[in-house]
């Protein structure tokens, strides 16, 4: 009988089911890989995928790159070129071909300059020269700039195109510097210095495209390090928009094209122009708006108030009314008094008894006294309480205590301030004085002292 572990060996699988196992094992043993090698069989069908086989002189291996790689290839492939690909080693498991999945491509000989840049990249990640936090802001509207890229470069041209169309008023200064070979590092180093010195707002490294050997030196470290040491914000726009550099990931900003980077570094004067004239619109309606709203507060205050004048003349008044009631009403009673004395004497002067004349001269002495007593006890009376209504009306009337330097103090709203209770800093108040009003803003506040206020303030004639 067959033992359990001659079941095992004998153990089927189906061929999907040994590709299958296959393929897993291949992938995890080759993750990313770099081959070179001449392209042969090259297709590319209506699918947009590439197929191809990569070969040297003793070995082949096919290659598939899909459509969503091959688009970022910079290069037209052909059977009989050198090329350079990076992917991942599967197996095909419908035919069970071993084949590699691409994801790069490139010429051969740029395979070296490659792998250069990918040791850089990692160096300079893991100090920190490419992180987020270390990246300055690029100013939203730059008064000044400075270029560093070569004179004669269609870069420039394009540049400075977009910043006359969009924003005229930058003032741009050029810092020339070879942008490609064995010159270019020490021009590039000397002109980031030299356009650090000149202070600007933003600097601006750029160039055209090119192949990876035209744009080295843009990732060269001592470039990198030098960008990355710049105390002014810096944008990079070096090649074209597949193109990336060491300098890309070094500068605050990276574009993917000169004139985008113009773009992005400074605003659109005509969307300024707008947002101006909206902002002045805006301004203009609230001013009108507050206006409105504080002439409509100062009328109805205005009717609030009842000016201490009016009161005193209204009392003046009472007073000469008094007065006239009270000479009248002594006029009558001496007039009254008047007539009874002469029907009197009249009585007398028929009766004839000169003891009753004498007595009736005493009595209308005595009446006359008694008239004129009365009368001026009433008239002190009215004199008295005449002056205490005017001391009354003079203790409630606020302009004695205006005159002697207080103010009665308001709220934007109109009601008297008592306590500091109800203010706080930033708050507007209006301060009625002997003469004139003034208005302030609070700016700061302490309940066991004296009040600090604002500098805005403006004198009110009392006869506006």
């Amino acid at each position: 009988m067959e033992t359990e572990a001659q079941n095992q060996e004998r153990r089927v699988v189906t061929v999907s089911q040994l590709n299958r196992q296959a393929r897993v094992t291949i992938e995890q043993r080759f993750n990313q890989v770099w081959v070179t090698g001449e392209l042969s069989n090259f297709a590319r069908p209506r699918s947009g995928h590439w197929y191809f086989t990569l070969k040297d002189d003793n070995a082949q291996v096919r290659c598939a790159m899909f459509a969503n790689r091959n688009l970022r290839v910079g290069m037209q492939p052909s059977d009989g070129q050198q090329v350079l690909i990076r992917g991942r080693v599967s197996l095909y498991e419908n035919r069970g071909d071993f084949q590699i999945i691409a994801d790069q491509m490139e010429p051969a000989g740029e395979g070296a300059l490659r792998q250069a840049f990918d040791a850089l990249k990692l160096k300079l990640a893991s100090e920190g020269l490419f992180a987020a936090e270390h990246k300055q802001p690029i100013p939203q509207r730059p008064e000044t700039a400075v270029i560093v890229s070569s004179a004669s470069g269609a870069a420039l041209q394009d540049v400075l195109a977009v910043w006359r169309r969009r924003y005229p008023r930058l003032r741009v200064t050029l810092v020339p510097t070879a942008v490609q070979g064995v010159e270019a590092e020490a021009q590039i180093l000397n002109a980031l210095a030299a356009a650090e010195g000149l202070r600007p707002d933003v600097i601006l490294l750029t160039r055209g495209g090119g192949s990876l050997e035209d744009l080295w030196c843009f990732n060269l470290e001592s470039v990198a390090r030098a960008l990355y040491a710049l105390s002014v914000p810096t944008v990079a726009a070096i090649g074209h928009e597949i193109d990336v550099t060491i300098a890309d990931f070094v500068a605050d900003l990276r574009a993917p094209t000169p004139s985008a980077a113009a773009e992005l570094m400074v605003p659109d004067a005509d969307d300024l122009v707008d947002g101006v004239a909206i902002l002045y619109r805006q301004m203009r309606h609230l001013m009108h708006s507050q206006l409105r709203h504080q002439t409509l507060v100062l009328q109805n205050t205005s009717l609030q108030l009842v000016s201490p004048q009016t009161h005193i003349q209204q009392n003046w008044q009472r007073l000469d009314d008094t007065r006239r009631r009270l000479t009248a009403a002594a006029n009558n009673s001496l007039y009254s008094h008047s007539a009874q004395l002469d029907r009197v004497k009249s009585r007398l002067q028929l009766l004839g008894p000169g003891a009753r004349i004498q007595l009736a001269h005493q009595q209308l002495a005595a009446l006359q006294q008694q008239l004129h007593t009365r009368w001026q006890q009433a008239y002190n009376q009215y004199q008295t309480r005449l002056a205490n209504l005017v001391r009354m009306l003079e203790g409630v009337s606020p302009l004695p205590t205006l005159a002697r330097g207080y103010a009665i103090v308001r709220s934007a709203e109109g009601r008297v301030i008592e306590s500091t209770d109800a203010l706080n800093p930033g708050d507007r108040i209006s301060a009625q004085l002997a003469k004139g009003a003034i208005t302030a803003t609070i700016e700061d506040i302490d309940a066991n002292a004296s009040l600090k206020l604002g500098a805005s303030v403006t004198n009110e004639s009392p006869h506006r």
